[in-house]
């Protein structure tokens, strides 16, 4: 295919500038250490140029050394093959090739419609500023996993029925309740922990394992309801606070609709200087009052075990110049504390009552939100705590 008077051209789609090169100079020199001398460079450099683009065009359903010959459509590549051949010459009768979504070329497509998406975003026009004078407190107002479109049956979990908009009214009582409680502090965080919304398509099941979750709203329902409550979120932190920071964690339930809601209130609090959303696409978030170092993340993937290392391997500049450093998470819905050299990890509660799953397997945690007030010198000074109940009163 490479060697002698013709080179197949149909690789170079697939190729790199430098890969193409080797490719080349290959086929004009008529070996890899020939060719690695006309380039200048390792032999070894030039067979791993040549295996990547082979192997990429593999990837894509071309491979002619190996009857493969008709690359698949583009945002998809090659899973596997299967071929029969003639017993007789030994030719290729028939091919069976699987497929599966291209995530390179998934993701790029992403992220070309988020940007077209955020261009599009009616801009939130900006609100008066409180007369608040507290400089060294910061309130954290922390959400944990809300499953916004989550919906439960209380005869089958023995809790109270919830829907779509039991969640949203919880969430934003809840809120209200812990900000005028709250102090005057200058500055605010929420702090989303993840799965905000309780499935991540058109299917109502988890990205990952497909898990059939229990929904009874529209897909399109859900997502114009989290993007109304985070906006309350906002703004109520807004009236209180002259500054505030939000943090939004991707989930195991919403890892895709986290990165769109991001870039979606990124866009919508443009014209607002008094509301930072976070943009980064990681599942760690860090911000830093003082002293302090507050950062977040779902729990799912970065385990307790490897938070603390992390923390202090990725946010260097943040560790040196902090004294309290915090991870706050969710994922189990437990409260917990749990101190290690340098960082204390804390889990939190949730504010809605079980799902079927969850009812039907030994989970169980009582429900509960909290803000968190955090004094630049001093670390954590106080925390208030509001739960179901209390909003019913």
């Amino acid at each position: 295919m490479v060697y002698g008077a013709v080179m197949d051209p149909n690789l170079k789609q697939y190729a790199t500038q430098k890969q193409w090169e080797a490719m080349v100079a290959i086929h004009e020199c008529g070996s890899v250490i020939a060719a690695a001398r006309k380039l200048g460079i390792d032999h070894s450099a030039v067979s791993r140029r040549r295996s990547a683009l082979l192997l990429k065009a593999a990837k894509h359903g071309y491979a002619p050394d190996h009857d493969m010959t008709h690359p698949v459509a583009p945002g998809f590549k090659i899973k596997g093959t299967s071929t029969l051949y003639d017993k007789t010459s030994g030719e290729a009768k028939i091919q069976w090739i699987k497929t599966t979504a291209d995530e390179e070329q998934r993701e790029a497509a992403f992220r070309a419609f988020l940007d077209e998406a955020k261009s599009q975003i009616e801009r939130v026009a900006p609100i008066e500023s409180p007369d608040t004078q507290i400089e060294h407190l910061i309130s954290t107002y922390i959400v944990g996993d809300h499953h916004l479109g989550m919906y439960a049956w209380g005869e089958e979990t023995g809790a109270e029925d919830h829907d779509l908009q039991r969640g949203e009214q919880l969430l934003m009582a809840a809120m209200s309740n812990l900000v005028e409680r709250s102090p005057d502090s200058q500055q605010a965080a929420i702090l989303i922990l993840g799965d905000f919304l309780h499935y991540d398509s058109m299917k109502s099941v988890t990205p990952k394992n497909k898990h059939h979750l229990d929904t009874a709203n529209r897909a399109g329902e859900m997502v114009r309801a989290g993007r109304r409550v985070l906006k309350y979120l906002i703004e109520c932190a807004l009236k209180k606070h002259q500054h505030v920071t939000v943090l939004i964690e991707p989930g195991n339930h919403d890892e895709y609709s986290a990165l769109f809601l991001r870039e979606m209130f990124v866009g919508m609090y443009e014209n607002e200087p008094r509301c930072t959303i976070d943009p980064s696409p990681r599942n760690i978030h860090v911000l830093l009052f003082g002293a302090n170092l507050i950062a977040t993340t779902h729990n799912d993937k970065l385990k307790e075990n490897a938070q603390a290392l992390i923390l202090a391997t990725d946010f260097p500049e943040e560790w040196a110049r902090s004294k309290y450093r915090v991870v706050h998470s969710c994922h189990d819905h437990h409260n917990r504390i749990k101190e290690v050299p340098g960082v204390t990890l804390e889990g939190h509660q949730i504010l809605i009552p079980p799902d079927a799953h969850g009812a039907g397997g030994p989970w169980r945690s009582m429900q509960s939100m909290k803000a968190i007030i955090y004094h630049a010198e001093y670390g954590e000074v106080s925390r208030l705590t509001v739960n179901p109940a209390m909003l019913a009163a």
